[in-house]
């Protein structure tokens, strides 16, 4: 169960990340297991997925979406693994863990289009009294006070 709620966070924290195309297309592979035709139905269900939750006019919708679309996906991941004998079953989770180790978003950090992401400290320093930003929210570029002289 645990493995499959990981595939269906997966699915959805990617959507729309640089990392989606990558795990879309090895989700695709492990649900059609070499039958192409499953696969291509499995990559429509994943762009509608990604599709959906890209479409969200707010956040509410967009955090609805998620749970929902994060539920189902765990389900569908469920009553695979559930579907296999005990060593094709093995065999299946063996695989998806090592395609989520691969292709999912580490820690749930994932940026949308040109952005980028970060899971952990990042320092920026100016050089010669300048910055640079693109798109970047509740950015403030000022000098900072110089320090208070020491007393002796």
């Amino acid at each position: 169960m645990a493995l499959a709620a990981a595939g269906g966070a997966a699915v959805v924290q990617a959507a729309g990340t640089s990392a989606w195309h990558g795990l879309q297309e090895a989700v695709a592979g492990w649900f059609g297991r070499g039958d192409e035709a499953r696969e291509r139905v499995e990559l429509e269900r994943l762009d509608r997925c990604a599709a959906a939750l890209e479409g969200a006019r707010d956040e509410d919708e967009a955090e609805r979406l998620a749970i929902g679309q994060q539920g189902a996906w765990q389900a569908r991941f469920e009553q695979a693994l559930e579907d296999l004998g005990d060593a094709d079953r093995e065999e299946a989770a063996r695989t998806l863990r090592a395609l989520l180790d691969a292709h999912a978003p580490a820690h749930g950090v994932s940026a949308t289009g040109d952005g980028q992401a970060v899971g952990g400290s990042v320092d920026i320093r100016a050089d010669h009294g300048s910055a640079a930003a693109l798109r970047m929210r509740d950015v403030t570029v000022g000098t900072p006070p110089k320090p208070a002289p020491q007393q002796g």
